[in-house]
């Protein structure tokens, strides 16, 4: 009878977790959603001055696109180790897992560094936020998708911290799949930032 009433007992309280895992995912989805009129915003702005150079260069003097393609190519494959993250958590595979996030993280510092050597080399040629309102737009667009991504890596650091000392069961797993949500996101936002202003600003 005793241990009937445990079993219920650690039945009832993985419902309440499993309940709870759910409302944290729904929450995270409407901030991100939040941030998709942020990102739509930001985006209107550029489609509307990335033609304003005021004498100075375009997108096509300024971008080097096979820069980019690899910058692209270390956000996007960060996606599928983060995917290999998320299965080995599920797995409740501890150290598969931290070694995946650990790739990822390289890969997404990789990208960040990649940025910053970008934004330094336009800055230092005299192409800095100030020099037109399509460099101001540019910087703003692609500055703030990179202080997403920073922040996903100091994210991830404290996740990593985490499952080594509590392993992937439990909130531990679902602060893991919010990540996984706000990682993928960045990756689609970056699809677009490559395609509306590297791809096409180049092409134009």
């Amino acid at each position: 009878m005793a241990t009937l009433s445990l079993n219920s007992a650690h039945h009832g309280h993985d419902e309440e977790h499993h309940d709870g895992g759910r409302t944290t995912l729904f929450g995270f989805w409407l901030y991100l959603m939040t941030d998709c009129l942020l990102f739509a915003s930001v985006f209107a702005t550029y489609a509307v001055l990335y033609q304003n150079t005021a004498g100075g260069p375009s997108a096509r003097e300024l971008f080097d696109l096979h820069f980019v393609l690899v910058e692209t190519g270390l956000l996007l494959v960060s996606s599928i180790t983060y995917g290999f993250a998320m299965l080995a958590a599920h797995g409740d595979r501890r150290r598969a897992t931290l070694g995946w996030l650990a790739v990822t993280f390289l890969l997404g510092a990789g990208f960040i560094a990649m940025e910053l050597y970008e934004f330094h080399h336009l800055i230092a040629g005299g192409n800095g936020p100030q020099r037109s309102a399509f460099l101001s737009a540019f910087f703003t667009l692609v500055g703030l998708h990179g202080l997403h991504v920073f922040a996903g890596l100091v994210w991830m650091l404290v996740l990593m911290v985490e499952v080594a000392r509590r392993g992937t069961a439990g909130r531990t797993l679902t602060r893991l799949g919010c990540l996984s949500l706000f990682w993928h996101f960045l990756d689609v936002v970056w699809i677009c930032v490559f395609t509306v202003v590297y791809l096409m600003g180049v092409m134009a």
